[in-house]
């Protein structure tokens, strides 16, 4: 869910209030960056050196922010969903009062504060009308468990399978309110799941076959729930919230305060020209772009669609096929570098390697993703025989290199991380450059700057912030404080010292400042905004990843698959992306992403380990490069998740602006491209097929030998996904008769098989060029949809 930009305005008490403490909780993230070259970092102060307490700020952030903006959203619609999640919360508040193992004793005024949060969260749900008093007491209750934790940190660390009473109440409230939140956000599914998972935990001996589990005591879930360093609800998980998406969406929310959204679409707009494919390829671009700044898949959709819709509309597209084609561009968001989307960074985390490996793997997916879309766009306007169409102004190439500077934050993020600098290090630093590029540029500074800038003052203010940023600079070098590797802190003061002196000083003389800070301002606030609904699944995920952590399910579960498969890799790679697309119809990417890369992935890796092995690879290399493949096979599914019907955020985003049925949409979005459904398999199910991530091939196979297997996969999967998108559309360079479809579909999946023998895909290459040379007659009608 998105949560409405208006939900934070300022024009009431709350909404002041809303905003100042987003604006507070973006400021602490970006200090934390600084903060080691500080010199508060020698006051050993707990919230800012600790991670575990670091990361239980940010969630008292979001808990508190979150619950705050709900308060003043309109009532949700009760559902079926909803008395299933409040149905499932009793159990859990039953075994909290009634423990389900001798011993345990919490005391009654902390049952009664869990039972207080647990009606909080949950009564709203069924009583939307009570919500907006009840969500302003759930943030203030938030509170209880942060300061909890703050004061006894150490002495929690220390008793995580014995908790004391108090901990275990503590850890009932705050998961309770974060199930509360993330059904608000984000529907009632996702925290049921928990919840099961939850009952699996206290009552797994009852259920039968391989599944049975221990008997789990209340006091052991909620003792390392709330007191365990990783495991917990403060865990790796979390982390990644804390640690890397804060700081990705913060840069969305300033690149969108700053205005130069509109400029990245101007220059999709500038590099396509005037043709009748211009809307899918604007579409496809500008979702590239909007990709490399955000990583969010249903705000992106929501961008490109407002910006395209008046060209498809020109250009006579069929209403449902551009919302398909928006909804599966957005989405793209979350595989495009350097940002890709928060399941990139738990998969840092969970294998412990490099993002940049990330990056480099995703490049293919994405071009890939990108091609099936734009193939499917120019089959579809060519047999519909739409107009030519562009932009209203004109736009060339110098428009494109007018402001192509605007991409520099993000080269500057791409080389920080090859040279091994921290994420959050690198995109903090895009975050000022982009400020810079922004205010330094005269045509893209807020209007108020603009003017002040040409007053008398200006002539005072350009040699103050050059002499405030050379200051700025010098001062942490001549303090001797610590600079490390990357000199942040002189880079900030520098940075703040140039706005302090040659922007707010005139601006302050005329009387304009507020016209001048504002944006940045926004753009903090509104990026954390944008993390709440992401960030509190994080946090969900987290529990569920801890919950499987006690019981041992994911050992389990391989066990089953191994039994379901046969041990055959094709069966297990598509029970695993039948078991994640309908698994994601209900839960956000993310979570969809943990859960099936804690169940699935052991197996699917001894699997594919042992076939990689046969073509020659050590048992290691072979494990490594399986690893590798099998978590962005995962990665991939888990995105295709986001534009799947009937849960698609980004068929929903662009069902709100075509308006157009949302179901229906996702629908047109799963059809469109749909090559995007099946890239993902080919690139595990043999060695060669990892060519298609690149890095596993590089890693394995030295030389040209590599390159040619990388550029051989390239070439004949970008070849099948035009004849996939032929056949789906029903048109090459003519109509296809329905049996010609079916036989294209038919070469287009051989095409994608990885062979071993190299020469083999060019049987199918070559009979697929045969329904590409007999051009169209002029006497056949054209239908102006896709079959």
């Amino acid at each position: 869910m998105e949560i409405p930009q208006d939900s934070t305005g300022r024009t009431t008490l709350m909404g002041r209030v809303i905003w100042v403490i987003l604006l507070v909780a973006a400021l602490f993230s970006l200090y934390l960056v600084v903060h080691p070259f500080t010199p508060l970092s020698r006051l050993d102060i707990s919230i800012l050196d600790q991670v575990q307490l670091r990361r239980a700020t940010h969630v008292l952030l979001l808990l508190v922010a979150g619950y705050l903006i709900t308060s003043r959203l309109p009532a949700a619609r009760r559902t079926v969903g909803s008395w299933v999640f409040a149905a499932l919360t009793l159990p859990f508040l039953y075994t909290f009062w009634v423990p389900n193992v001798p011993g345990v004793d919490i005391p009654l005024a902390g049952k009664l504060m869990g039972t207080l949060a647990w009606a909080l969260a949950v009564l709203p749900v069924l009583l939307p009308q009570i919500r907006r008093y009840t969500d302003i007491l759930a943030a203030l209750l938030a509170i209880a468990p942060w300061a909890y934790q703050v004061r006894y940190y150490e002495e929690l660390v220390n008793r995580a399978v014995i908790p004391a009473g108090w901990d275990m109440a503590m850890s009932f409230t705050i998961i309770i309110l974060v199930l509360g939140l993330v059904s608000r956000l984000l529907g009632p599914i996702m925290p049921s799941l928990v919840l099961i998972f939850l009952a699996y935990n206290m009552y797994g001996q009852y259920v039968p076959g391989t599944f049975r589990g221990a008997k789990n005591g209340i006091d052991l879930i909620l003792g390392k729930t709330y007191n365990e360093t990783e495991a917990g609800i403060y865990g790796l998980i979390t982390g990644v919230s804390a640690k890397y998406l804060v700081y990705f969406t913060i840069l969305s929310g300033l690149i969108g305060a700053l205005g130069l959204g509109r400029v990245v679409a101007n220059i999709a707009l500038a590099m396509v020209g005037r043709t009748p494919q211009t809307p899918g390829r604007v579409t496809g671009i500008a979702s590239v772009f909007m990709g490399m700044f955000s990583g969010s898949g249903a705000a992106d959709t929501q961008f490109v669609a407002t910006l395209t819709k008046p060209l498809y509309e020109k250009a006579n597209y069929d209403k449902m096929i551009a919302a398909g084609l928006v909804a599966t561009a957005g989405t793209i968001a979350l595989i495009t570098p350097p940002v890709l989307g928060s399941i990139a960074f738990v998969m840092v985390e969970i294998l412990q390697i490099s993002y940049l490996w990330v990056i480099i793997m995703a490049i293919g997916p994405m071009l890939l993703y990108l091609a099936s879309i734009l193939t499917f766009n120019e089959f579809y306007a060519r047999k519909a025989k739409l107009p030519p169409v562009g932009a209203d102004i004109e736009l060339g190439y110098r428009y494109a290199l007018r402001y192509s500077t605007i991409f520099i934050p993000i080269v500057l993020i791409v080389v920080m991380l090859f040279l091994g600098t921290e994420v959050s290090t690198a995109v903090y630093l895009a975050s000022l450059a982009f400020i810079l590029i922004c205010y330094l540029d005269p045509t893209l500074r807020p209007a108020p700057l603009a003017e002040a800038m040409r007053s008398p003052a200006y002539k005072v203010g350009l040699p103050l912030g050059i002499g405030l940023a050379l200051g700025g600079a010098f001062l942490p070098v001549l303090a001797g404080w610590d600079l490390g590797k990357i000199p942040v802190l002189p880079v900030t003061l520098a940075v703040l010292g140039l706005l302090l002196g040659t922007f707010v000083y005139p601006t302050l003389a005329s009387g304009k400042v507020r016209g001048t800070i504002e944006p940045i301002a926004l753009g903090l606030a509104e990026g954390f905004r944008q993390l709440i609904p992401i960030g509190s699944a994080i946090v969900a995920a987290n529990l569920i990843f801890g919950m499987m952590v006690i019981t041992g399910l994911p050992s389990k579960f391989s066990i089953f698959l191994g039994q379901v498969s046969g041990e055959s890799l094709l069966l297990a790679t598509l029970v695993t992306a039948v078991f994640s697309l309908i698994l994601g119809m209900g839960v956000p990417p993310t979570a969809t992403y943990v859960l099936t890369a804690s169940l699935t992935a052991p197996a699917i890796i001894k699997i594919a380990a042992a076939n990689f092995q046969g073509y020659g690879l050590e048992p290691q290399q072979a494990v490594l490069a399986a690893t590798l493949a099998t978590h962005m096979f995962l990665f991939y599914y888990a995105v295709l998740a986001d534009v799947t019907p009937p849960v698609a955020l980004s068929g929903y985003a662009a069902a709100s602006v075509f308006k157009t049925n949302p179901i229906l949409t996702g629908v047109y979005a799963a059809r469109v491209a749909l090559a995007k459904y099946i890239i993902g398999f080919f690139f595990l199910l043999s060695f060669t097929g990892t060519g298609l991530l690149i890095l596993p091939i590089v890693q394995n196979v030295p030389g040209i030998e590599g390159w040619f297997i990388i550029l051989e996969r390239f070439f004949f999967t970008g070849t099948a996904i035009v004849f996939l998108a032929a056949a789906t559309v029903g048109y090459t360079r003519r109509p296809l008769q329905r049996w010609e479809s079916w036989v294209m579909g038919l070469l287009a999946i051989a095409l994608f098989y990885p062979y071993p023998n190299l020469w083999m895909p060019f049987i199918p290459f070559v009979l697929g060029l045969l329904f590409f040379l007999r051009g169209e007659s002029t006497k056949t009608p054209q239908p102006q949809a896709a079959d």
